[in-house]
């Protein structure tokens, strides 16, 4: 699986983007997905670049989440803002990647991306509940590079 267009298909896509407002619904917490072929540089480091330039660490509570995929490296990382970071349990990031992961090994990449972004959801419900003031500060849509 190395190109963008093929990791995914557009019926796959929207299913992300429905578990995407799924998770979202009862949030203040945004979570985005940014899929592109490869990177140079370190997939961390990556992803805190993409992470800037999707304008996730301007959400006012700081609880950004993005899971960042490089397909032809077959690596991807979930990255959250310093609010989500600060009231997650310990560990948490590492048993969603793992959720990720296998999934992504059986090659269910669908799969993997939607319960990544549904157990982000979760943890965003838990410690930033929506409220009526709270605005859709991102979009839901999936990115590529």
């Amino acid at each position: 699986m190395s190109s963008i267009e093929d990791f995914l298909t557009a019926s796959e896509e929207q299913e992300i983007i429905e578990a995407i407002r799924e998770a979202e619904k009862n949030t203040s917490g945004e979570i985005r997905i940014h899929i592109e072929h490869d990177s140079e540089l370190d997939p961390f480091k990556r992803a805190v670049e993409v992470f800037h330039y999707l304008k996730m660490d301007n959400t006012k509570l700081q609880n950004g989440v993005l899971i960042y995929v490089a397909v032809a490296a077959k690596s991807f990382v979930i990255y959250g803002d310093k609010g989500i970071n600060a009231v997650v349990p310990q560990g948490f990031w590492d048993s969603t990647k793992n959720c990720i992961e296998s999934h992504f090994k059986s090659n269910r990449f669908k799969q993997g991306l939607i319960e990544g972004v549904l157990k982000a959801g979760e943890q965003l419900e838990a410690h930033f509940p929506w409220d009526h003031s709270d605005l859709n500060e991102l979009p839901n849509d999936i990115s590529k590079g």
